[in-house]
């Protein structure tokens, strides 16, 4: 078929306006790559055969996804993290090790005022030593490693429909007193509201905790787990499994509120990371 002088220069105006194809690591995936305090950085670990290993610097495994084309490893980045180079260590299947590095850039969080029992701010001896020994706990459960999850893509549905009443990150002050900042995603719901999974996991702890209230950790492997704060019923063991999308608790007001809501954490790497670069 014969194409005119003026055909062709259409078509070819017409590819020059088509969006540019985006490799796998580019393409839009869960979570969003964002290099900040409180974000997840996506590093591009190259093609191999197997799945290489990956570790921070303080010796804890990263998750790592993809394929024999292409591996990534995701880094939370802790929100005390300092702006600057970071490195992480990729172990070979040879045993070689190389470090891999990246930078964190700065990120302002708001400052939120707030007031509560004063119990809730100056502890007693014996909330002290409940606090303490609850800490140690939840150390060990935030060290959770597991299988990696099989898919590139880790989306997650928001766990409760409602308003966001605190955002990640905000440097709270309790009582004219400051405080660590805000290590998870609030959302505004009556009491007795369903919480429902945000992707499928495991079980791995629950509890009435002094500050969290009642409280579910979700494993969703390699590290990333999930923790729900606050609530008023706990459905769900240890060890028992949940879908995507099904009800395993509800919202409530116990522990340090100022009024029933859940409050929802994202852990990577045993570093709170934004819940919104994961929706």
């Amino acid at each position: 078929m014969h194409l005119s002088r003026r055909d062709a220069l259409l078509g070819t105006l017409a590819l020059m306006t088509l969006p540019a194809a985006r490799s796998a690591p580019e393409a839009a995936l869960s979570p969003r790559d964002l290099h900040v305090p409180g974000g997840v950085a996506r590093l591009s670990l190259g093609p191999a055969a197997h799945r290489p290993q990956a570790r921070t610097l303080e010796d804890v495994p990263l998750l790592v996804l993809g394929d024999a084309i292409e591996w990534s490893a995701l880094v939370g980045i802790p929100l005390s993290a300092q702006p600057g180079e970071a490195r992480v260590r990729v172990l070979h299947e040879n045993r070689s090790a190389r470090e891999l590095p990246y930078v964190i850039a700065s990120k302002h969080y708001r400052e939120q005022q707030l007031k509560v029992a004063p119990g809730q701010v100056d502890l007693s001896a014996d909330d002290m030593a409940r606090y303490e020994r609850e800490r140690v706990h939840l150390q060990g459960v935030m060290a959770t490693f597991s299988e990696p999850p099989p898919q590139g893509d880790l989306r997650m549905q928001v766990p409760v429909p409602g308003r966001r009443s605190s955002s990640f990150g905000l440097r709270r002050v309790f009582n004219g007193e400051k405080r660590n900042p805000h290590s998870g995603m609030d959302i505004a719901a009556a009491t007795g509201t369903p919480v429902k999974a945000p992707m499928a996991g495991r079980v791995i702890d629950t509890g009435h905790y002094f500050f969290n209230g009642g409280t579910v950790w979700l494993d969703h492997g390699g590290g990333l787990l999930t923790m729900y704060c606050h609530l008023s019923a706990i459905d769900v063991k240890a060890g028992e499994m949940v879908k995507a999308g099904e009800r395993f608790c509800a919202v409530g007001a116990t522990g340090r509120v100022t009024g029933p809501h859940l409050h929802w954490s994202v852990v990577l790497n045993r570093a709170m990371v934004d819940p919104g670069l994961f929706l």
